[in-house]
């Protein structure tokens, strides 16, 4: 058990700001959680400590019947953060890990995959793959539409389809292979265990 949270990131993670380039250590270690707020809110923090330039980008989101345009108005839209849907303001920096949110090209590019940053342009990143079967190759990830299906109303959001992944949720670490992993039960409760 460690305390606090930056304990545990720096067991877990340990000098981030110069190892940042070692596809194998983003390959083998992660943090857990069971909550996706706490999962955004630690790799955010990570990220932080990658000496990179950080790129923003924004998503463009529209309702797809016109009629309810002005029930959903974009502000709205931008708001909101269904699973498995990137946020409207996608932060990232060369160097940093990310995850697939959908298949675009299976089964190299599949939903899970984990990469690495190589460089943003505003419309694509280029990426090296460094789970599966294809691990180190390098691949362009573009900006994508895509379409939530759990909501109350059909909406389209276009930004690139990944998140940042120095932490990941309990569910879509199933079947990672992770030799060193930190579990974050709450913000009291921290356990590092060896993979």
């Amino acid at each position: 058990m460690v305390n606090p949270p930056n304990e545990l990131k720096n067991r877990v993670l340990p000098d981030l700001s110069n190892n940042y380039n070692s596809h194998k250590l983003m390959c083998e270690r992660a943090i857990l959680s069971p909550k996706n707020e706490a999962v955004a809110r630690i790799s955010h923090e990570l990220m932080n400590k990658i000496p990179t330039v950080i790129n923003k980008y924004k998503s463009v989101d529209s309702v797809l019947d016109e009629n309810q345009a002005v029930h959903y108005p974009t502000e709205f839209l931008n708001s909101l953060e269904p699973p498995g849907i990137p946020p409207h303001k996608l932060f990232l920096k060369v160097g940093v890990p990310i995850r697939l949110l959908r298949n675009l090209d299976s089964p190299k590019l599949c939903n899970g995959t984990r990469l690495i940053v190589k460089t943003l342009s505003p419309n694509v990143t280029e990426a090296t793959i460094i789970t599966g079967c294809v691990s180190g190759e390098e691949v362009f990830i573009p900006r994508i539409p895509i379409k939530p299906t759990d909501m109350p109303f059909e909406f389209k959001r276009t930004q690139l389809p990944v998140r940042l992944c120095f932490a990941m949720s309990t569910n879509k670490a199933q079947g990672q292979s992770l030799k060193s992993n930190g579990l974050l039960f709450s913000w009291s409760a921290l356990l590092v265990a060896p993979g």
